[in-house]
């Protein structure tokens, strides 16, 4: 399996195209180069490795039927390959009343990965691992919705409106979860990180 940074654009390309064109080689050289990438993503969005893995499914199932209609003017091929499955793991989670969930060490683990600087010397780089410490901890201690509201927010990158369908509340509730939890954030993290 491919690496997302080796990921030749123009290759994938032309392995959709013959996708398009019925290549069963060409799909299977596909999947090869990017369901591990694209796994990693429907599971950040699901947390359940067996939700993620029927994601992955039907949106293969997808690019194969629809790779014909992949316009590479409007988008490159990962970013059109990930927008099915993001859309496929939003249909799952509003089909199956599925809500993801903010795990606190995952979540610690993804905020140390983000936070880390190749470049950084020791001495930043343990200033970072404390801030996302402090960060994993903080949003711990948070309540529940709050933390799920804004995990999904911040963590998962979905707008107000869209953590308002998934989770299928009024959007002036996420607003407020959100306003309220940053602002419990806020005051856990000027505490370096203890209530």
């Amino acid at each position: 399996m491919s690496d997302a940074h080796t990921l030749d654009p123009q290759q994938l390309r032309t392995w959709l195209q013959g996708a398009a064109n019925r290549d069963a080689a060409a799909f299977r050289a596909l999947y090869n180069a990017t369901s591990s990438k694209l796994f990693g993503f429907a599971l950040r969005i699901l947390n359940k490795r067996e939700l993620a893995e029927e994601v992955l499914q039907d949106s293969y199932v997808a690019i194969w039927n629809n790779a014909g209609t992949y316009q590479s003017h409007l988008a490159a091929p990962m970013t059109w390959m990930t927008t099915i499955v993001r859309n496929k793991a939003f249909d799952l989670l509003r089909r199956s009343d599925v809500h993801a969930e903010i795990d606190g060490e995952q979540f610690d683990n993804e905020v140390l990965n983000a936070l880390h600087d190749p470049a950084a010397t020791p001495i930043e780089a343990l200033q970072m691992s404390g801030d996302a410490k402090a960060l994993a901890y903080c949003m711990s201690v948070l309540e529940r919705m709050h933390r799920q509201v804004i995990g999904l927010a911040y963590f998962h990158e979905l707008s107000h409106s869209e953590v308002a369908a998934q989770m299928e509340l009024p959007i002036g509730t996420v607003k407020t979860w959100i306003r309220r939890g940053l602002e419990r954030l806020k005051a856990c993290l000027a505490k370096g990180g203890r209530t």
